[in-house]
């Protein structure tokens, strides 16, 4: 969850690796650091966002064309200056950087402090930095690569855990080592330059070539070019590369105070990215070009598991409901934390599905390769080309939802329900969905992007609300059928920005216990469309009134029998049942975004939280 930079080329290495870890800094924000090689390495780092960096290299500059860099998300040792990475080797000629988690570091410290290292630091990280640095002094090979990729090697072959690392080494004055197992890193293509990341956003101000490294890949990055090794292979590897499709500017903040408000505005331009060239109107179905399985695997499909983390999981949540609804295919909806330790019995007609936006979620690739080491057929429903899920998944869906900076999952989340909506059309047309159902369901997907447009006019008299309601300290978020996913996401949102206790129910589940929490302090926001549960919603918020709750409801244009029940109504248009997660969704969104503005709560780096979890 780290963010990792390497530069090496003919400008000024500093300036460009404080830009990019600007640019990484939703990856991990406890501290940050650089070392570039100069004749000597030089290490500035600090505890506090990439600004507390910044100002140390003002008063303490570092010159140089060569070096790595790293924003932190902390795992072993706390913030702190002296955890913060790069980390040095016991001579102090190497310097090194990582992502992951070394999890025999306990043990490997042990081994290496009797031999004589001392250690400064409580991470994992100063352990592999030392342990490659001991390598390198036991080689007998001359001074050079060679013998420092022989180093890495060696240390990398001892070690359990995950991993994604820049290092440079005096002795080697023009070259970055890096190797993955686990955690993300690319090599950025330039001219008579070159740069090693974990995220494109990094690098892409600079160049638009990319390499995506495997699992195993070791790589040597110099001025001119690159070449990759690998540790269970003593052939030279081949990558393609990749063009990114994006503009820098798409990961900016724009006229927008904060990205994830860009983020929620963006959706209707994401949900017509997610649409485009899927919707077949002449046989009332959609197409996916990348599922790489037939009409007639599809329809031997009986069962559909989706395997997810975070706002995913609950789009997967969503995503049962109309499958179910509208393929009559049983689906079940696995956290990937837990589906990777489990043996659940899958028949051979079974398709697994993972959801994950960065498509280096550790959890959720974990639970693909598990269900492709048993023989399942797998696939993938992510945002990022390239990523290491897309590459692995046998087939799959891009969500093309453009990249988002912001933590809290926003425009991702509308466009992975868009997509599994989708998916519920074309497996309900292969069966038994008729021309005229899916003619209906096609025409509501269509109009999606600008009926979003109309709820996002609301912003105003949302912001209104989250005004009346920011002091509170407890929320109830209540919705039946597919909207308890859309509750479950509401509540989410809230508790990663702002820091609020917020739990979802179905509205039916409320007088089974959760009820004794209502008091005149607890807010409860109920989902209440008018749809075929639209008078048990209404029996539910009456329950609530009734005990002196503050209520909320989020309901559909023109129903003014809630205004006289709710304490504040926010509207949505009317829409057929399973198209309404979409729009209910977005009130959620800015609703938790105001409040947590409100309250001086930093929205894009919510504590404790970073946008992709690589590791477990």
């Amino acid at each position: 969850m780290c963010g990792i930079l390497g530069y090496i080329g003919n400008r000024e290495a500093s300036p460009l690796l404080v830009e990019g870890l600007r640019r990484l800094e939703y990856r991990g924000y406890d501290s940050s650091g650089i070392s570039v090689l100069n004749g000597k390495i030089h290490t500035r780092k600090k505890k506090g966002r990439i600004d507390a960096l910044a100002e140390l290299l003002k008063s303490d500059p570092v010159q140089g064309t060569i070096g790595i860099s790293h924003t932190r998300w902390a795992t072993h040792g706390e913030p702190s200056d002296a955890n913060s990475h790069p980390h040095a080797d016991q001579s102090g000629h190497l310097s090194l950087v990582h992502n992951g988690v070394i999890e025999n570091y306990i043990s490997l410290r042990e081994q290496l402090e009797k031999k004589g290292n001392n250690f400064k630091s409580s991470t994992d990280t100063e352990v592999l930095s030392h342990l490659i640095g001991y390598f390198y002094n036991l080689s007998t090979d001359p001074s050079g690569v060679e013998r420092l990729v022989g180093a890495v090697k060696s240390a990398l072959l001892e070690v359990v855990g995950t991993y994604g690392i820049a290092l440079v080494h005096e002795d080697c004055p023009g070259v970055i080592i890096g190797a993955r197992r686990g955690s993300p890193l690319l090599v950025g293509v330039g001219d008579g330059e070159n740069f090693l990341a974990s995220d494109v956003s990094a690098i892409i101000r600079h160049t638009s070539s990319v390499v995506y490294l495997n699992d195993y890949d070791l790589v040597t990055v110099k001025r001119d070019g690159y070449s990759i090794d690998s540790l269970t292979s003593s052939e030279k590897q081949e990558r393609m590369i990749s063009k990114i499709d994006w503009k820098p500017d798409a990961a900016e903040k724009g006229e927008f105070a904060h990205y994830m408000l860009k983020e929620i505005f963006e959706q209707p331009e994401s949900l017509e990215n997610a649409l485009r060239g899927r919707l077949i109107h002449e046989d009332a179905t959609v197409r996916f070009g990348g599922l790489n399985l037939t009409m007639g695997e599809l329809r031997s499909v009986d069962r559909i598991i989706f395997s997810a983390c975070g706002s995913a999981w609950h789009a997967a949540m969503v995503g049962e409901y109309l499958i179910e609804s509208l393929a009559r295919i049983p689906v079940e909806v696995e956290y990937a934390s837990e589906f990777r330790y489990r043996n659940p019995p899958i028949d051979k007609n079974t398709l697994v599905f993972v959801i994950s936006q960065s498509g280096e979620t550790a959890d959720t690739l974990a639970a693909l390769r598990e269900s492709k080491r048993k023989g399942h057929r797998s696939l993938a429903v992510v945002n990022v080309v390239g990523s290491t899920i897309a590459r692995e998944a046998e087939g799959g869906i891009y969500m093309r939802a453009g990249p988002e900076v912001g933590v809290a999952a926003t425009k991702s989340f509308t466009s992975q329900v868009t997509i599994l909506t989708m998916v519920g059309l074309l497996m309900g047309r292969i069966r038994h969905l008729s021309f005229s159902e899916g003619k209906k369901i096609l025409d509501g997907l269509q109009a999606l992007p600008e009926l979003m447009r109309r709820v996002l006019e609301s912003n105003d008299h949302i912001k209104d609300i989250a005004k009346k309601y920011q002091s509170f300290e407890s929320f109830m978020f209540l919705g039946r059928q597919m909207n308890f996913p859309v509750a479950l996401e509401g509540a989410l949102k809230l508790k990663e920005i702002s820091y609020l206790h917020a739990q979802a129910f179905p509205s039916g589940e409320i007088k089974h216990g959760p009820i004794a929490l209502i008091d005149k302090e607890t807010v409860s926001i109920f989902l209440a469309p008018q749809d075929d549960v639209y008078e048990k919603n209404l029996s539910n918020l009456q329950e609530i009134k009734a005990r002196g709750g503050q209520t909320i409801a989020v309901t559909t244009t023109g129903d003014t029998h809630l205004e006289k029940l709710a304490d504040d109504v926010i509207y949505v248009p009317k829409v057929e049942p399973w198209l309404q997660p979409v729009l209910n969704t977005i009130p959620l969104q800015l609703l938790s975004y105001h409040i947590a503005v409100m309250r001086g709560c930093d929205v894009d780096k919510p504590r404790n939280l970073a946008k992709s979890v690589t590791v477990e």
